[in-house]
C-alpha cells in the first residue's frame, strides 16, 4: 500500500512540472504575440503620421488644378481649399485626417471630384488580379526550381538555373516589360501592346474571359520572371543551409531514400525563409507594380498612383501610400505570427 501511495506521488511530482512548463511555454507565446501585434500596431500609427506630413508639405493648391485657365479671387481660392480641408490649422488637419481615416473617409480626389476610396476601389481589382496572379505562378516556379537546384548543387541544372535567375534578379521589370512590348506586341504582333480590354470592351462571358487572359499574358510574365528568381535563390541557399544537417544524417542512417528525406524533411526546414518573403511579397500584391502596369497601361493602382503624381492628386497619393504601407504591415506581421508558430527556435529566442 505505502509503495503504491508512494508511486502515485511520484507520479503526480513529475506530472507538475510538466504542466507547469507547458503553462510558462503557453504563457510566452501569448506575450511574445501581443508584443509583435502592439509593435504593428504603433508602426502603423507613425505610418499615418508620416503619411500626414508628407503630402502637407508639398505644395498642394487644390484650387488652382481645380481652375486651371480660370481668375478666381484670392477668397475664391481660399473657400476651395477649405472645402479640402487644407486651409484649416495643421493640429486640426491633423485631427481630422485621424477620424476620418478611422472611419473610411480619405478625401475627395482633386483629379476626379469623387472620393478617394472609389478611385482606389475601382484600381484594385485589376492590382490584385495583376500581381496576385503572378506572385502564384512565380511561388510555384521559383520554389521548386529552388529546390531542384539546391538539393543538387553544382549539377547543370543549378548552374544554368543560377545564372538565369541571376539576370532576371538584376534586371528592372519596366524594361524588361518594354523588350516583350517590342517583340511580342510589336515585331510579332501576339499579344495587344497595353489595357485590360481589347478597344470597345472585350465581350461578356468566355469572349471577356479570354480578352481578358489576353490582355494580362504580357504584364504578368515580366512580374513573374522577376519574382520567381526572388524566390528560386533564396530557397536554393536556404536548402544547400540545410543540407549538412545532423537531422538529415540521421535520416539517411534510418534507410530512407533520398527524395524522402528531402520532401520530409529537408524542403519543410528550408522553406520557412521562403514564407516570410512570400508573405511580404502577398503585401507588395496591394501596392502593385508601379512601372509595369505604366508600361502595359493596366488600370490599377500602380497606373492610378502615377497619374496621381503627374496631376498632382496629393488625396490618391495619400490614400494609396497608406494602403500600401498598411498592406504591407499586415503581411510582415502575419510572416511573424507564423514564423513563432511554425518554428520553436524564434519562440526560444
Amino acid at each position: 500500500m505505502s509503495d503504491a501511495i508512494s508511486g502515485g506521488t511520484l507520479a503526480v511530482a513529475h506530472e507538475l512540472p510538466d504542466r507547469a512548463g507547458a503553462s510558462r511555454a503557453g504563457a510566452g507565446l501569448i506575450k511574445l504575440l501581443s508584443i509583435k501585434i502592439s509593435s504593428a500596431l504603433v508602426t502603423l500609427f507613425f505610418v499615418l503620421a508620416f503619411n500626414f506630413f508628407l503630402f502637407r508639405v508639398l505644395p498642394a493648391d487644390p484650387a488652382r488644378n481645380l481652375v486651371r485657365g480660370s481668375t478666381l479671387t484670392a477668397a475664391q481660392m481660399a473657400a476651395i481649399n477649405r472645402t479640402f480641408g487644407i486651409g484649416l490649422p495643421l493640429p486640426e488637419q491633423f485631427w481630422n485626417y485621424l477620424i476620418q481615416t478611422i472611419h473610411g473617409n480619405l478625401g475627395i480626389s482633386f483629379q476626379y471630384h469623387i472620393p478617394v476610396s472609389q478611385v482606389i476601389g475601382a484600381a484594385l481589382w485589376p492590382t490584385i488580379l495583376l500581381v496576385g496572379s503572378s506572385t502564384v505562378l512565380s511561388t510555384i516556379i521559383g520554389v521548386q526550381m529552388g529546390i531542384r537546384a539546391g538539393w543538387n548543387r553544382g549539377g547543370g541544372f543549378d548552374r544554368i538555373s543560377t545564372a538565369i535567375n541571376n539576370t532576371l534578379y538584376a534586371m528592372p521589370d519596366f524594361w524588361l516589360g518594354m523588350v516583350l512590348l517590342i517583340v511580342f506586341a510589336s515585331k510579332w504582333a501576339l499579344f495587344p501592346a497595353g489595357g485590360m480590354h481589347s478597344f470597345g470592351g472585350g465581350g461578356t462571358g468566355w469572349h471577356g474571359l479570354v480578352d481578358l487572359l489576353w490582355h494580362l499574358v504580357l504584364p504578368a510574365s515580366v512580374l513573374t520572371l522577376v519574382y520567381l528568381a526572388e524566390y528560386s535563390l533564396v530557397m536554393r541557399s536556404s536548402l544547400i543551409d540545410e543540407l549538412g544537417s545532423d537531422y538529415l544524417l540521421t535520416a539517411r542512417a534510418k534507410g530512407l531514400r533520398d527524395t524522402m528525406v528531402r520532401r520530409r524533411h529537408a524542403v519543410p526546414n528550408a522553406l520557412l525563409p521562403s514564407i516570410t518573403l512570400i508573405m511580404l511579397n502577398l503585401g507588395f500584391v496591394i501596392s502593385g507594380a508601379i512601372t509595369t502596369e505604366t508600361v502595359f497601361s493596366w488600370p490599377g493602382l500602380g497606373l492610378a498612383s502615377y497619374n496621381a503624381l503627374n496631376y498632382p492628386d496629393y488625396p490618391v497619393l495619400e490614400g494609396a501610400f497608406l494602403l500600401f504601407s498598411a498592406a504591407v504591415i499586415a503581411a510582415n506581421l502575419i510572416a511573424d505570427l507564423l514564423l513563432t508558430v511554425l518554428d520553436p527556435r524564434v519562440r526560444q529566442a
